[in-house]
């Protein structure tokens, strides 16, 4: 299937079967839509797969979802302006996908890294409608970009899975670790784990998540 030319760039796997689900891959700071892209050979044929590309250049490569500003005094801090402008063309990208390739509407799922993972939690707590189901690696919950009166949302439909590597360098192990609690407030149907890796995503931790990924599009597709 050709790629269409969207308001995000991105990369395509075609799913086996007409009006599939779709998987919306978000890649980290500094990194591409060729990066969680090597997933997809790996995935449910029946899914289809879109890897997508961040809005902002990086020099001298890359892109990022939004800047990382590094104060000498205050350390480094996220935009979270660009976080939120990233958020919402992100659900504008989903509905242009779904109508350009066919896709099931109903059965969004996200994969985010890092930013991306970030991301993914901020659409899916903000837009809970647009999503079924968030694989969230190596990433945190930021309260301060989801959408103004997120708690009214309804939640019983969406399921959530996240990790992180215990010794991870970039993002602390302790922030992740606040995001089971946060999920359970809110009701949410979650599952997290830890892996003795860095900011990266373990061997273990990838079929971890496909397991989990795979039985609940099992269990939602009986359902319908």
């Amino acid at each position: 299937m050709q790629t269409k030319e969207l308001s995000l760039y991105h990369l395509i796997r075609p799913a086996n079967v007409p009006n599939p689900s779709v998987l919306i891959l978000l890649h980290g700071y500094g990194s591409n839509e060729e990066d969680l892209f090597s997933f997809a050979s790996e995935l449910p044929l029946d899914l289809c797969i879109l890897s997508v590309r961040a809005p902002h250049t990086l020099q001298p490569f890359g892109y990022a979802w939004y800047a990382i500003h590094f104060d000498a005094q205050d350390g480094k801090w996220s935009d979270d302006a660009q976080a939120i402008a990233s958020r919402d063309q992100i659900v504008q990208f989903i509905d242009e996908a779904c109508a350009a390739y066919n896709l099931d509407a109903d059965k969004v799922n996200l994969l985010g890294f890092s930013q991306g993972c970030i991301l993914s939690f901020a659409v899916a707590l903000s837009y809970p409608d647009k999503i079924q189901n968030v694989i969230g690696l190596s990433g945190y919950l930021n309260q301060r970009i989801l959408k103004e009166n997120y708690q009214q949302n309804q939640f019983d439909h969406l399921g959530i899975y996240s990790s992180h590597g215990i010794v991870d360098q970039v993002i602390p192990v302790e922030w992740a670790r606040k995001t089971q609690p946060f999920l359970q407030g809110l009701e949410i149907e979650n599952f997290y784990e830890e892996f003795p890796v860095g900011h990266g995503v373990a061997p273990q931790n990838f079929f971890s998540f496909k397991n989990w990924l795979v039985k609940k599009l099992k269990k939602q597709k009986k359902k319908f």
